[in-house]
C-alpha cells in the first residue's frame, strides 16, 4: 500500500477527511501525552505513535498514560457479553475529556463504529497485514485439522467464517490478552487459535504465526490491522500535529469499511466483516453478515473511487441488507 499523505486531515463525526487551505499556521507542540490500554499489544502501539511524533517533533515532551479499561477487567465472559469492543475506549475518552491526554491511540477494529460528536478521529496511519492468523503448536493449517478439534477465538465474526468453512470444528470462546491467549494455547486448552496477524506482528511474534487465513476464508473486521488517533473534536491543533501521521489510502480503506458497520449497527454482537483494499486507485470493498454458525451468510462487494468511501461503504451496507442481511440483524 502506498503511503500518501495530506497537508492537514480532521475527521467529522461522520468520519470523512476534511482539508482547509487557509487553516492558519499551528506552532509545533512542546508536550503531548498519549492515553493507551497497559497491554502489552496496546503499549506497543502507543509506543510506535510516540517515536514518530518525537521524530516529528524533536523539542516535544511526548509522555504516555498507561490506563486499565474495563475491557481488560472482565475477562470471564465472551466480550459480546459485557458492551462489545467500547469498553476498550471508554476510559481513555474520559481522559481526553479530562484534559489529562491530548490523543488515545487505538486499533481502529476496537474503536466503535459510532463516536460522540465531542470526538474525532483525527489520523489512521499506514495499516499492518490485516488478515487473521492461525496459530498452532499441531497443526499446520485449518485444513489439517481433524474433526472435533477445537479452535479458540473471541470473534463471533471469526466464528461464524469458521462454522461455514470448517463445520466439523469445535469453535470455542477465547478472551484474554494477546499473550495470555498464546498461553491458554500452549496448556493445551485449545489445538488452534485465531487471531489478527498484525498483533503478532507488532510484538515480534511472526514465528507463531503458521499461516494467514485469506480474505476469501476469513474476511477481516473493520478496521483490523489499523491504528486510529483519537483526540477532542474542538482541538483544531491537536489534529494538525497528527496530520503527517495519515495515511491516505488505509484512511480511504477504514472510512469505507466502518461505513459498512456504522449503516448495518455493526458491534460484537453481530457476525460481519469488511474488508477494502485499494486497487488502481480505486477501493475493492467486500463485505458480509452471518449467522453465528455460519448456517447463512450474506455477501456483497463494491469498487469506487477513495474519495467515495464511506458512500461506497453506504451503498455496500445497503446492498448486503437488501440480500438478506436485514433479516439475520432482526434476528440477532
Amino acid at each position: 500500500m502506498r503511503r500518501r499523505q495530506p497537508p492537514f486531515s480532521s475527521h467529522c463525526p461522520s468520519e470523512s477527511p476534511t482539508v482547509n487551505p487557509t487553516q492558519p499556521a499551528v506552532a509545533a507542540p512542546e508536550r503531548i501525552v498519549i492515553a493507551t490500554r497497559e497491554s502489552r499489544l496496546a503499549l506497543w502501539q502507543a509506543e510506535h505513535v510516540k517515536a514518530r511524533l518525537e521524530a516529528l517533533y524533536p523539542a516535544c515532551e511526548v509522555v504516555l498514560l498507561g490506563m486499565t479499561t474495563r475491557g481488560d477487567q472482565i475477562l470471564d465472559r465472551p466480550l459480546a457479553k459485557i458492551g462489545g469492543k467500547g469498553l476498550f475506549v471508554k476510559e481513555l475518552e474520559t481522559a481526553l475529556l479530562d484534559r489529562r491526554a491530548d490523543i488515545a491511540v487505538h486499533s481502529m477494529k476496537d474503536v466503535p463504529m459510532e463516536m460522540g460528536e465531542e470526538f474525532a478521529l483525527v489520523t489512521i496511519s499506514e495499516r499492518e497485514v490485516p488478515l487473521d492468523a492461525f496459530v498452532s503448536n499441531k497443526y499446520d493449517s485449518l485444513d489439517d485439522m481433524p474433526p472435533g478439534a477445537v479452535v479458540g477465538t473471541s470473534s463471533l465474526r471469526r466464528e461464524s467464517q469458521l462454522h461455514a468453512n470448517y463445520p466439523t470444528l469445535a469453535v470455542t470462546s477465547l478472551r484474554g490478552n494477546l499473550d495470555t491467549r498464546l498461553r491458554k494455547l500452549d496448556e493445551g486448552q485449545y489445538d488452534a487459535i485465531i487471531l489478527a496477524a498484525a498483533g503478532l506482528t507488532r510484538l515480534g511474534l511472526s514465528e507463531r504465526i503458521r499461516g494467514t487465513l485469506a480474505s476469501e476464508v476469513s474476511l477481516p473486521a473493520a478496521g483490523q490491522g489499523a491504528l486510529g488517533i483519537e483526540a477532542l473534536s474542538d482541538r483544531p491543533e491537536v489534529a494538525a500535529w497528527m496530520a503527517p501521521l495519515n495515511d491516505i489510502d488505509t484512511s480511504a480503506c477504514v472510512r469505507a469499511e466502518r461505513a459498512v458497520a456504522r449503516a448495518l449497527a455493526g458491534s460484537c454482537e453481530v457476525p460481519l466483516g469488511a474488508y477494502a483494499v485499494v486497487e488502481n486507485d480505486g477501493l475493492w470493498l467486500r463485505g458480509f453478515v452471518a449467522r453465528p454458525d455460519g448456517s447463512e451468510i450474506v455477501r456483497a462487494e463494491r469498487r469506487g473511487a477513495l474519495v467515495e468511501a464511506e458512500s461506497l461503504g453506504k451503498a455496500l451496507a445497503d446492498e448486503l441488507r437488501a440480500g438478506g442481511a436485514a433479516e439475520i440483524l432482526a434476528s440477532l
